[in-house]
């Protein structure tokens, strides 16, 4: 399959522990449009951000992004994404559709090309990337959601077989911790945002199980880059201003 991606960031304001999130201003500019940037670093086809509120929308083109007005209400990110996808290009011409979360500021841009390798294989659905654990801490923390996946005579690509916020597999490792960047064949997304929710994914609160409950193929680019920082908390913005004061 000839790769055509178009690359969506889901953003809205209504986030609990940080509120306004992608309007918070890092260095002078919004953290949506660092992620923004980012994206359109990596270079591998158009930018668009989905946009739960005008205010992100208003932001986004203020600095020369492309961003689409989605109905506050949907559910999920990976609802937004399609939908905003729908309205960018209705056509389906673009046949890969990533995901890039829009609170990750410090994305290292070769990221989005790295979860694009999966799809030399026609059977991929979705692809994502993961590293190693090499901290204990890291191995119990909840917030840090774990892969179980096969590797043997693949090099770094696997098959995911789980995902959960407990350490899987049990024993000695390797372990490998999800880094949340997704790519979608585009029948593949419109086919998951109509699945109903699974009982696994709603235990887990982990939406990908939904996909691997209903058969769908997640295929694992492991990766050596430093996992990007999410931000969920104010202290977390902080830690973000201090990482890109140094970049």
């Amino acid at each position: 399959m000839a790769l055509k991606p178009l690359i969506v960031i889901p953003a809205r304001l209504a986030a609990m522990r940080l509120p306004n999130k992608p309007l918070a201003m890092i260095h002078g500019k919004p953290m949506i449009v660092h992620v923004w940037e980012r994206a359109t670093q990596a270079d591998v086809g158009p930018v668009i951000v989905a946009c739960g509120d005008q205010e992100i929308v208003d932001a986004v083109k203020a600095h020369g992004g492309e961003a689409i007005l989605t109905d506050p209400n949907l559910p999920r990110g990976s609802d937004r994404v399609k939908v905003a996808a729908d309205i960018y290009d209705p056509s389906g011409s673009y046949n890969l559709i990533i995901n890039v979360q829009g609170d990750i500021p410090t994305l290292d841009p070769i990221l989005v090309q790295d979860v694009l390798e999966p799809f030399k294989n026609v059977d991929v659905d979705i692809a994502t990337l993961a590293n190693l654990i090499n901290d204990d801490q890291d191995l119990q923390d909840p917030n840090v959601v774990k892969i179980a996946l096969t590797l043997e005579g693949k090099g770094p690509i696997g098959r995911a077989l789980y995902f959960s916020r407990s350490p899987i597999p049990s024993g000695v490792g390797p372990h490998y911790h999800h880094i949340g960047l997704y790519a979608f064949k585009r029948d593949s997304l419109d086919r998951f945002a109509s699945l109903p929710e699974d009982a696994l994914e709603v235990s887990e609160k982990l939406e990908q199980l939904r996909a691997l409950a209903n058969g769908m193929r997640i295929d694992v680019k492991v990766v050596e880059t430093v996992t990007p920082f999410g931000v969920d908390t104010p202290a977390d913005l902080e830690k973000a201003r201090e990482l890109l004061s140094i970049h």
